[in-house]
């Protein structure tokens, strides 16, 4: 089905004095840049060689050749150029097989900038490029990084009837666009593939699903799909690789009703995979014929009922045997895993618990990795004892959790307010690259005002190389804040300690690159409030407002609301009406505790007409008076009518004195 290809010439010229290749394409019809490996089809001398002749020039090409690897190995890259120069010296005919050795080398190292002077040499001694040395070029160039080059080559690559299909050399340049996500290449060399028609194998397929994941494009992969049950027969290890794209992207259900059909063909002894070079690879012969009585969606299609496996059958089944028995089951075992992990995902516990029961029943032994996702579906917060015991079964079956699933149930732990337990599993975590475990711990902690306990969580981070993220800091301002406990009142001592604390905290925030969020901000405020630090409160706030209004946007009420009432707690009536002006002026909207705070405001400076204004505009704004509301206003009222009470008094005694 393949049309046959071939490579124009392409010469390259390495500047000394740049890293960069610079191509040159030469047009000429005397040369082909690529043969069929049987020697060169420019005009050359050719010396025959008989006997031990040969035989020696053979031997003398392949010690060159070793040579040379083995200088590029020690790094010693004149030496390499020095015997490459030596190579082609010699008096005996060259091939492209002569270079296979080193051009090998360079695509494994990898060594872009020696493959392209090997080839620039290649080109002045007028050898052609065989099929082997050109994808031994292109691995080497995508392996390098340079993409741009490698495509250049393929684009090179014409239509000859004498050469055979180079269909492995695009799969690879498809791989290395997946592994450094370049769309651009990748649908490039689609295109090409298409213009010069180049079928398609499981490899390519494999290429375009992590591609299509990359862009999270599920309409993508339900169309490799279709193409693909349209043309090929499904196995294991195809469905193995469409279930993983279907979990990425969430689509829990379609791998689900796959993971099924896997375990269907495997129940029927269906395994076609085997095991090369540490790496799984199908038996079955990819022929993409169509079949001529049924469409792929005939052949499988989602929601089928005839092959979906009871998955909450109690009893064993068991897999028969067969020669690559074990690899299928490593096959269906990791996608077991990858549908647990999505169940983990969407927290579709009821479903991760059946997989995990057809496991058992199929006689496939969970793993760690299997436990992780597990955990993750099945406990919550409130039920983090279940998460603990599935910790124990792990323990009972010689499994060691993965440092995941111990900061997993730590969380849980620490929301449950558990926190010697998530402390205990936390200091179990040799590595970890997410602060959100201890950043419940530390929450924990906040709640329960024990931040003499935090400390050690920090000091784990550290020997962790953990660095916080925005949420540690807030959580610190909120728990290192406040020197005093809670209802004493600051003085001049923890004060002092206050400020010391918090500019430390945002030292070390900037130093990790962090600005103050809105809740960081609050915080800090609340805690110079509650220490009744006016002043140092007030030039906070007003560098909020100033950072504000050069991001046109606003202070949070909430934010407002920490400093009235901390100013209305230290008696600064005045400031409190200034900044209740300030806060309505710059377009902040007031909420029930604005004005509950305002309320108690007034009665402090004894205005019952403000407080009657404040409930009027209280009731404007869309906001029902609460209890807090009528006893605020019930205390204007009571000195007010105290301060009436006085009055006549005083004006009764003067009358009576008269």
């Amino acid at each position: 089905m393949y049309r046959a290809l071939w490579l124009s010439p392409l010469r390259f010229i390495v500047s000394s004095s740049s890293s960069k290749l610079t191509p040159y394409v030469s047009r000429g019809r005397g040369l082909s840049g690529i043969d069929n490996g049987a020697g060169c089809s420019c005009s050359r001398s050719v010396t025959t060689m008989i006997g031990n002749e040969f035989i020696r020039c053979q031997d003398e090409s392949k010690i060159l050749q070793l040579q040379i690897v083995d200088a590029l190995r020690s790094g010693e890259r004149q030496g390499a150029s020095a015997l490459l120069f030596k190579l082609i010296q010699g008096n005996y005919s060259l091939s492209a097989d002569d270079f296979h050795d080193i051009l090998y080398y360079c695509a494994r190292s990898p060594d872009p900038v020696f493959v392209m002077e090997t080839y620039s040499v290649m080109c002045k001694k007028e050898i052609s490029l065989d099929s082997r040395s050109l994808l031994f070029i292109v691995k080497s160039l995508c392996n390098g990084g340079h993409l741009d080059k490698a495509s250049e080559f393929i684009h090179a690559v014409r239509e000859d009837d004498r050469i055979s299909p180079l269909l492995p050399i695009y799969n690879f340049f498809l791989g290395a666009c997946a592994r450094t996500r370049s769309v651009y290449h990748a649908s490039k060399c689609l295109e090409l593939m298409d213009q010069r028609r180049v079928g398609k194998n499981g490899i390519t397929y494999v290429a375009l699903l992590k591609l299509a994941v990359f862009q999270r494009n599920l309409s993508t992969v339900n169309d490799i799909w279709k193409h693909y049950v349209n043309h090929y027969n499904l196995d294991i290890l195809s469905l193995r690789r469409f279930i993983w794209s279907f979990t990425r992207l969430g689509d829990l259900k379609s791998a689900y009703e796959l993971l099924q059909h896997m375990v269907y063909l495997a129940l029927r002894g269906e395994f076609f995979v085997k095991s090369n070079r540490g790496k799984l690879h199908s038996t079955r012969l990819y022929i993409p014929v169509p079949s001529k009585d049924e469409t792929g969606s005939e052949k499988f299609a989602f929601g089928v009922t005839d092959r979906i496996v009871d998955c909450n059958s109690s009893s064993k089944v068991a897999l028969p045997k067969g020669h690559n028995k074990i690899l299928a089951i490593r096959v269906l075992r990791w996608s077991f895993n990858d549908v647990i992990h999505a169940c983990g995902q969407s927290k579709n516990s009821e479903l991760a618990e059946q997989l995990m029961l057809q496991m058992q029943n199929l006689g496939l032994l969970p793993s760690s990795h299997t436990y992780d996702g597990f955990i993750r579906a099945v406990a919550f917060p409130e039920g983090y004892e279940y998460g603990m015991t599935l910790l124990k079964v792990m323990q009972q079956q010689n499994l060691k959790p993965y440092d995941s699933t111990l900061a997993t149930v730590a969380a849980y732990c620490s929301k449950a307010l558990q926190v010697d337990l998530a402390e205990h599993l936390l200091d179990q975590i040799s590595e970890c690259s997410y602060s959100y475990p201890f950043n419940n711990l530390l929450a924990a902690y906040d709640s329960l005002d024990q931040p003499e306990r935090a400390v050690r969580v920090l000091a784990r981070m550290k020997e962790l190389k953990l660095r916080p993220d925005m949420r540690t800091y807030e959580l610190l301002f909120s728990l290192f804040g406040n020197v005093n406990a809670p209802y004493e009142e600051g003085n001049m001592l923890s004060q002092v300690d206050c400020c010391k604390r918090i500019n430390a905290i945002e030292m070390d925030m900037m130093r990790n690159g962090f600005q103050h969020s809105p809740i960081s901000r609050l915080n800090v405020l609340r805690a110079l409030g509650a220490e009744g630090m006016v002043n140092e409160m007030i030039r906070h706030l007003q560098k909020a407002e100033n950072l504000s209004a050069h991001s046109n946007m606003y202070l949070g009420t909430p934010t407002y609301n920490i400093v009235l009432h901390s100013l209305l707690e230290a008696n600064e009536t005045d400031m409190v009406i200034n900044i209740f002006k300030r806060m309505k002026s710059c377009g902040c909207p007031a909420d029930v505790a604005t004005y509950n705070i305002m309320i108690d405001c007034c009665s402090l400076i004894h205005s019952y007409k403000s407080a009657c204004a404040l409930v009027s505009m209280m009731i404007r704004d869309g906001f029902s008076p609460k209890a807090v509301t009528f006893t605020a206003l019930m205390k204007v009222i009571t000195k007010y009518l105290i301060t009436i009470l006085k009055v006549c008094c005083h004006c009764f005694s003067r009358t009576c004195y008269k």
